[in-house]
């Protein structure tokens, strides 16, 4: 697609539907996907710490402003930049608070790392004196800084190794030394932690600021895997125009050796550092450490390399000393939910599990004596917030329905109430006593409205009303009709859009979309407006259904695709094509089937089945094999290659390619560091050599979600022209 073409778009017209004959542009599909499509949220309300106010990022990013939480009055400026002394700047990306908000630690010129991490020029001003400074003079980027609890220390990391800036005395410390490329990583995570355990920093203060606790990776044994960069068009980089280059990181694929982790305390007075030596050889994985209530009290979450041995420890490090406090085994994965959500309190951690086959809340005091289930039910609790000091628990639940998401309170007697709507998709952010909740609600026909709550539910004021992104976005909306189906004995969720101006007299091509992955959830009652909007305007029928082993429906439903990745999810994607092929609107010789990434897979997965029903399928940055794919994800629900070759082997499209049987377009970014090219590279060096052809539309530089430079428009008005051509 040419420049010019995207600049000299016309403007679309909202309402009218896009025609189905020509070829559609890309500023005709631009208005329903990213950037376009995204609504007016709150900036993070960063509480102060009686709960009383709250701090937010000015417009400008010139300021930080303290508003009455009740009231939502503005009461001072916090910090301004025209008013800090011995250093200027000019704007900042964004900041967070000490214990006892006199400090504040703020960053400029955010540059990525990875999905989840940055490195940043970071500063701490003094609320009192305001004094501006750079927390590091030696290392002028910095990546995770956390302030000591008494404000007066900030660790950081840069080049690898862990410094402390002592504030007082504007001095800085080396912790570590061995930290190198490509070799050893302190206090933060490697790729695969990060991507896979949501974690963008591996260090922890004790309560009493005398030690800092962290996590050391020896990657040195990681295969390291290298990724060509172009000059491109995005962003372009002209010095690349005639020799690309390349860039390596260290990724683990399923199988391979990880980093090995191992855990480490400092000592601020003595300036030692201690290896703690936890007591378990099969331990793998270090997901989280954190403090409990006090310095005696580190909480190591821990797996082993299968991932259904889940231990968590108490150490003291100090005399590193550990204990055992929690223990769970599973016959299939410990679900992610479990550390990811572990919640430490003053007496006592809350842990997520499943063990029960529903996602449910146990709490436990510092000894591992379990002292209570909260909210016991017939139902996935999906988050949990807190208690307060009148012993009632906050939690969320996809409940009446697994696709809704609802904010409950149960008081010390027992009694659950919502406070939330009862149906739709509720989130909620606390005050730190639990007084007051940001309550974000949507549905799939209304956008987001932000309200400040009590701790009941009773709404005290509108936040954000959205009535903008409203008026502009939901007549784009395409109503859903959610709906369930059978399946080889299972019950499926699902939804269906019709195209603008249906005719039930006409009979329409189908996409099926679908995303598939363990535990995730496409079928959700929330305000999304996406591609399918734009395409149901182009007089498409849309159906996407979660199949088995996709989350929310209790354990058992999850369980099924355990060391069988991509089996079960299209037998039911069967059923759902037979289902749209039911209907009396569908033409059921014009079916076609689209997913990205995990939903690439099992397009392709589809699309090479023996009994393919699809005429199309589309299939956006596809693992083609999961020994392709990295180690946590991929041996998480089969296990390593070594230890499962056969499923390894009938799970991976690029060993079925010679049953393609439908047409095909593969669109992947070359700098996808997830997902890598190879996978498609490979899939489609497969169809060379067997003779079957198929299309394909590369972005270069761009990574996953390939949403730089407005390209997330593009994907889609390739994947609309090219159907328009193909079904």
């Amino acid at each position: 697609m040419k420049l010019n073409l995207i600049i000299s778009a016309t403007f679309f017209s909202a309402f009218a539907p896009l025609s189905f004959a020509a070829a559609p542009t890309v500023s005709q599909v631009a208005p329903f996907v990213y950037p376009e499509n995204q609504v007016a949220s709150v900036p993070n309300f960063t509480y102060m710490p009686d709960g009383n106010s709250y701090l937010t990022l000015s417009p400008d990013h010139r300021s930080i402003v303290r508003f009455d939480t009740k009231s939502g009055n503005q009461i001072d400026v916090f910090l301004d930049l025209n008013n800090t002394r011995e250093s200027r700047l000019d704007f900042i990306d964004g900041f967070t608070i000490s214990d006892d908000a006199a400090k504040v630690m703020v960053w400029q010129n955010s540059e990525h790392v990875y999905r989840r991490s940055f490195t940043a020029e970071y500063y701490i001003y003094d609320t009192h004196s305001r004094i501006l400074r750079p927390i590091s003079a030696e290392h002028p980027r910095q990546q995770s800084p956390i302030i000591s609890p008494n404000g007066r220390m900030v660790a950081f990391v840069a080049d690898n190794n862990i410094y402390i800036k002592k504030l007082d005395y504007n001095s800085e410390v080396a912790v570590t030394s061995d930290g190198a490329p490509g070799s050893v990583i302190n206090g933060i995570p490697d790729w695969v932690y990060e991507e896979e355990f949501s974690t963008t920093c591996s260090m922890t203060w004790a309560p009493d600021n005398l030690n800092l606790c962290f996590i050391r990776y020896d990657e040195s044994a990681v295969p390291t895997f290298d990724m060509q960069t172009y000059a491109g068009a995005c962003s372009p980089n002209p010095d690349l125009a005639f020799y690309p280059n390349t860039w390596s990181y260290k990724y683990p694929v399923a199988g391979q050796p990880n980093s090995t982790v191992s855990l480490h305390s400092y000592d601020v007075e003595t300036r030692k550092v201690k290896t703690i030596d936890l007591p378990d050889n099969r331990i793998e994985y270090i997901p989280v450490i954190a403090y409990g209530p006090d310095e005696n009290s580190l909480i190591v979450a821990t797996l082993n390399r299968e991932q259904n041995h889940y231990e968590i420890y108490k150490v003291n490090p100090k005399s590193t000393i550990c204990k055992s406090i929690y223990v769970e085994d599973s016959k299939t994965w410990i679900t992610p939910e479990s550390y990811e959500n572990l919640f430490l309190g003053s007496d006592g951690f809350v842990v997520l599990s499943w063990r029960s086959g529903r996602h449910q809340l146990y709490k436990y005091n510092y000894n591992g004596v379990q002292t209570a289930q909260i909210a016991p039910g017939d139902y996935d609790i999906t988050a949990y917030y807190g208690a307060d000091q009148a012993g009632s628990h906050f939690f969320q639940v996809a409940d009446p329905n697994p696709r809704d998401r609802v904010v409950r309170r149960i008081d010390a007697k027992g009694r659950i109430t919502d406070i939330s709507p009862s149906t739709g998709d509720s989130q909620a952010t606390f005050s730190p006593d639990m007084r007051w909740m940001l309550l974000s609600h949507s549905n799939c026909a209304q956008v987001p409205v932000y309200t400040l709550a009590s701790s009941d539910g009773k709404t005290i004021r509108t936040v954000q009303d959205n009535a903008a992104a409203a008026a502009r976005l939901q007549p784009l909306a395409a109503p859903r009709e959610f709906f369930t189906l059978q399946s080889d004995g299972a019950t499926l969720q699902g939804f269906l859009i019709k195209p603008t101006n249906f005719d039930p007299a006409r009979k329409y091509p189908t996409i099926l979309y679908q995303y598939s992955g363990p535990g995730s959830q496409e079928v959700r009652d929330r305000w999304r407006l996406d591609w399918y909007d734009a395409f149901a305007r182009a007089g498409y029928v849309i159906i996407c259904v979660d199949p088995r082993g996709t989350g929310f429906q209790g354990r058992e439903f999850c369980d099924q695709v355990y060391g069988n990745l991509g089996h079960f999810e299209t037998i039911d994607h069967l059923a759902a094509a037979r289902y749209a092929a039911s209907l009396p609107f569908i033409d059921a010789d014009r079916l076609a089937v689209f997913g990205w990434s995990y939903g690439g897979y099992e397009a392709l997965m589809l699309a090479t089945d023996t009994n393919c029903p699809f005429k199309a399928a589309v299939a956006v940055a596809p693992v083609t094999n999961w020994r392709f794919y990295d180690s946590i994800y991929a041996e998480r629900y089969m296990n390593t290659p070594q230890q499962n070759e056969a499923a390894y082997n009938s799970s991976a499209p690029i060993f079925r390619a010679k049953n393609l049987n439908c047409q095909l377009l593969i669109m992947h970014g070359t700098a996808d560091d997830n997902v890598h090219l190879n996978n498609s590279l490979e899939f489609v060096a497969q169809l060379q050599s067997l003779g079957i052809l198929c299309d394909m539309w590369l972005f270069p530089n761009m990574n996953h979600s390939i949403n730089f430079c407005n390209a997330r428009a593009l994907v889609y008005a390739k994947m609309l022209d090219w159907l328009n051509r193909n079904l």
